[in-house]
């Protein structure tokens, strides 16, 4: 059975789809199968991995809201051991059409049938913002990957996205914890991100990534050839991170954190 992590943070620019992208991709390189569900209107992860999102004829949305079974929708990605649940624009619609339902923020739960038995890990990457989308994929996950941004506003808006994680866990899914944090757009040439770095692993403490992701042109390059880091540049500061990454996260999950 997979592990289902949800990427989230209601902030945008933060590095949560590049995220999802690579660390996913460093998985699949390592012989991990992965499936990311992208449930973000914008579909950039749906993009980021080479799927031209204007000739999609199934969607998320077709899982959520006319019950299709995801295993129909599901499409290969460049990245090896990477399958996506594709999204586009359609998906903005949905989350309108869920107020209508019944038990609507567990849909996507429901909808996942037996997929996560078909996969190592599912990554679910949000939208940025903390709407029903959002709040279906924390309801569906076993934890929380929050990406934060090296920058002067980093904390803020973070005390309100935990007291949402915390107001799910309370009342749509007991189970749910912080999987970690990763800090992204790194300047270690600046005191701003250095000082971030330490705001944040006082905020979150222990649950902070050793590994940190730096601002890397070739890293902001990559989702335009629809490919992760790995296979666009598997030699820049970019690819090396979320290798990093991947390593951390696969040992923090041996020893059971």
């Amino acid at each position: 059975m997979a592990r289902i992590i949800t990427v989230f943070n209601q902030k945008g620019g933060v590095g949560k789809t590049t995220t999802v992208i690579n660390l996913a991709a460093a998985l699949g390189k390592r012989g991990f199968e992965i499936l990311i569900m992208d449930i973000d209107p914008q579909g950039n992860a749906t993009s980021g991995l080479g799927t031209d999102k204007s000739q999609l004829k199934l969607s998320t949305y077709d899982a959520l809201i006319n019950k299709i079974p995801m295993e129909k929708i599901i499409q290969k990605t460049t990245a090896e051991h990477v399958d996506i649940l594709p999204s586009n624009v359609e998906l903005a619609g949905a989350e309108i059409e869920l107020i209508e339902i019944d038990n609507r923020e567990l849909i996507l739960k429901k909808a996942m049938g037996t997929v996560e038995k078909l996969y190592d890990y599912i990554f679910i990457d949000c939208p940025p913002s903390l709407g029903l989308l959002s709040i279906n994929g924390l309801s569906a996950s076993h934890s929380v990957l929050i990406p934060i941004q090296c920058e002067y506003y980093a904390l803020e808006g973070v005390s309100q996205l935990m007291d949402t994680i915390m107001l799910v866990k309370r009342s749509l899914n007991p189970n749910l914890e912080i999987e970690g944090v990763v800090l992204s757009m790194f300047d270690g040439r600046t005191n701003l991100s250095i000082q971030v770095v330490d705001e944040v692993k006082k905020y979150f403490k222990g649950k902070v990534y050793t590994s940190i992701i730096p601002r890397n042109v070739r890293l902001a390059e990559a989702p335009s050839h629809g490919l992760s880091i790995l296979d666009y540049d598997p030699k820049s500061k970019g690819a090396e991170a979320y290798n990093d990454l991947a390593e951390e996260f696969l040992y923090l999950q041996e020893e059971g954190f």
